[in-house]
């Protein structure tokens, strides 16, 4: 299904989209079209079932990045836009970039920066609704740094009150960090299962780690580590 012209797509359009278990993409960046996808087989992590490696958890440990939320969601979704391939297509075009742009400013998604030495190495972007968040796409100019932006969301949605992370197509990078697939109809349940309001907001609770670790003279890494290790 094609949308024509080169007109944002409206906030309620998408979080309708969003509810459906249907999101839009396009065939390259200057795409003034884009097309709604509903994917045969979903790929979720489960709010229990995040993988946190031994290296992993030594870089959180470490307080390698600073981890903010929403600090940088333009240039987050930017980054994301660019091919990771010579003479690769964006599937994040213009329109939808400045779509998501929109959907930001509403309220209803969020990104998370990993910063080092003063420069963004790493983050990710997606949409958040009801008790869900759907990951629209991560990058890394830094090892580990979509792996600690990921952990920092997994932990935050967790304090949250989230039940449903939606990672759209499994792949073999996601299905390491603890991912599986569903078949589009077992995603549209968890989907209906996972209405009404969390207790907190993402932004909300990625502060407060931050918070309880400067009044514990600890580092926001570590919180996160020792949330993740009890249930990874």
């Amino acid at each position: 299904m094609h949308a024509p012209g080169s007109q944002l797509i409206p906030v309620d359009l998408l979080l309708r989209a969003y509810r459906a278990g249907v999101f839009p993409m396009a065939d390259h960046r200057s795409d003034p079209e884009v097309y709604w996808v509903e994917p045969r087989e979903r790929a979720i992590i489960p709010m229990d079932g995040f993988r946190l490696s031994g290296s992993l958890r030594k870089t959180l440990r470490q307080g390698r990045f600073e981890v903010t939320c929403d600090r940088a969601f333009g240039e987050v979704i930017a980054t994301c836009a660019e091919p990771r391939e010579e003479h690769a297509e964006s599937w994040i075009s213009h329109r939808i970039e400045a779509s998501y742009l929109a959907l930001y400013r509403a309220g209803h998604a969020h990104s998370i920066e990993c910063w080092q030495d003063g420069e963004l190495a790493g983050g990710l972007y997606g949409v958040a609704f009801d008790q869900v968040f759907c990951g629209e796409s991560m990058f890394s100019r830094r090892t580990d740094a979509s792996k600690v932006a990921l952990a920092w969301l997994v932990a935050a949605m967790r304090k949250a009150g989230y039940r449903l992370l939606d990672c759209q197509f499994m792949t073999e990078h996601l299905a390491t960090l603890g991912a599986v697939a569903l078949p589009q109809a077992g995603y549209l349940g968890l989907l209906s299962g996972a209405t009404g309001s969390p207790d907190t907001t993402i932004p909300a609770a990625i502060r407060s780690y931050s918070e309880a670790a400067s009044s514990e003279a600890s580092s926001p890494g570590k919180l996160i580590a020792q949330s993740l290790t009890q249930t990874s």
